[in-house]
């Protein structure tokens, strides 16, 4: 098996979001956290920098209504409704009408109001409004019922294991329950989709129909921590929970507490999070998508040679005072390559090192395909090969 020296990381960061790796290996010291479980990830490669009970079942609480704003904005995507499409306001939606509602967050629609999808979904984010959550959910999907289906339909393609909706709301109900490690992949895959819906999470203020409404995030405020979302919950049953995003540069992590003690709280645990994360760790850029980190030599082949690389752009979080530690080779998974080759390949594998340890591993390809050659050089070949 050849093995190859590639790169030396230096302390150049770069970020975007193709990559995902294993979980750091580094004997850090992350905060401690109060709160029954909690998940710091970086958004980049979806990588887990700490987490305490990250599987733990839990009541999710309106945190639900991150699935449904993702729902929503995945039909707009696929051309079904528009962010403009006028809905007209049912008495399902209606909380006078509906006794699940009383004392819960409310967009305060009222039967036949007429308001766009883009509204009703600010009114799902930023008031956590239950009505507004239904009337979106009859409009996309016909009922309740059927929008929950889709909800989970999403859970299934995200590989969201230990997540099911029976809402679309996220007021408590049996077999409703998610975990912290799949509330921070969802929160990774919505700052992914449509810029625009992802920037209602930033939004403070809601005013509809004269009532003007505070976003339940208290972190928006902070001027310091460059949060820019995502979401609150409490029941009785859940506890406080929160998901705060942040990025600092371009430097972005999802934090994710469920079951803190009370509002401010749940706040502090994820502001501690956060800061930690920014403070100790870095996104670095490895490898660029087609670029050359190697050459080959091909026999039979017609060139003799091909250039090796990746076939997508590929990032790591690294620890900073580890960056300088770091280096990289490559292996190739047969002793020697023989033409014909097809472009992207694989043909090894890039293995990424701190010292002894290995952190990650990736995919080594062939840049270009390579053509078997003609008869005279396959029989030159082959009589080197026997020399």
């Amino acid at each position: 098996m050849k093995r190859r020296l590639l790169i030396t990381v230096t302390a150049t960061v770069f970020w975007a979001s193709l990559a995902h790796a294993d979980d750091m290996p580094f004997p850090l010291t992350p905060p401690a956290v109060d709160a029954a479980s909690w998940v710091l990830m970086d958004a980049t490669t979806g990588q887990v920098l700490t987490a305490g009970n990250p599987d733990e079942r839990r009541n999710p609480a309106s945190l639900t209504k991150l699935m449904t704003g993702y729902v929503v904005d995945r039909a707009i995507d696929q051309k079904k409704i528009t962010r403009d499409d006028i809905v007209t306001v049912g008495k399902d939606a209606w909380a006078a009408g509906n006794p699940v509602f009383k004392g819960s967050s409310l967009m305060f629609l009222k039967p036949g109001d007429k308001v766009s999808v883009r509204d009703l979904s600010r009114g799902v984010i930023i008031d956590s409004g239950n009505d507004a959550c239904v009337a979106l959910a009859d409009y996309v999907a016909g009922s309740e019922e059927s929008f929950v289906k889709m909800m989970n339909h999403y859970v299934d393609k995200l590989g969201l294991q230990n997540t099911h909706f029976e809402t679309v709301h996220g007021l408590d109900a049996p077999g409703q329950f998610s975990s912290a490690l799949d509330m921070a992949k969802l929160s990774r895959a919505i700052i992914d989709g449509e810029p625009d819906f992802y920037a209602m999470y930033s939004e403070k203020t809601l005013s509809f129909n004269g009532i003007t409404q505070n976003n339940r995030n208290g972190l928006l405020w902070d001027n310091n921590l460059h949060v820019d979302g995502l979401k609150t919950g409490h029941t009785e049953t859940a506890g406080f929970n929160i998901i705060a995003s942040n990025v600092v540069g371009k430097h972005r992590l999802i934090a994710v507490v469920m079951g803190g003690k009370s509002p401010k709280g749940r706040e502090e645990q994820a502001r501690k999070l956060l800061v930690w994360g920014q403070n100790t760790f870095d996104t670095v850029q490895l490898f660029h998508a087609g670029k050359k980190i190697g050459s080959e030599n091909v026999w039979y082949g017609n060139p003799h040679q091909v250039d090796v690389g990746t076939a997508n752009d590929v990032y790591l979080s690294l620890p900073r005072s580890e960056i300088k530690n770091v280096k990289a080779k490559y292996v190739l998974n047969r002793n020697e390559l023989d033409a014909p080759l097809k472009a992207n390949e694989v043909v090894g594998e890039i293995q990424v090192m701190d010292k002894d340890k290995q952190l990650a591993s990736y995919p080594l390809v062939t840049l270009k395909a390579v053509d078997e050659a003609g008869i005279i050089t396959r029989i030159k070949d082959y009589l080197k090969q026997k020399l």
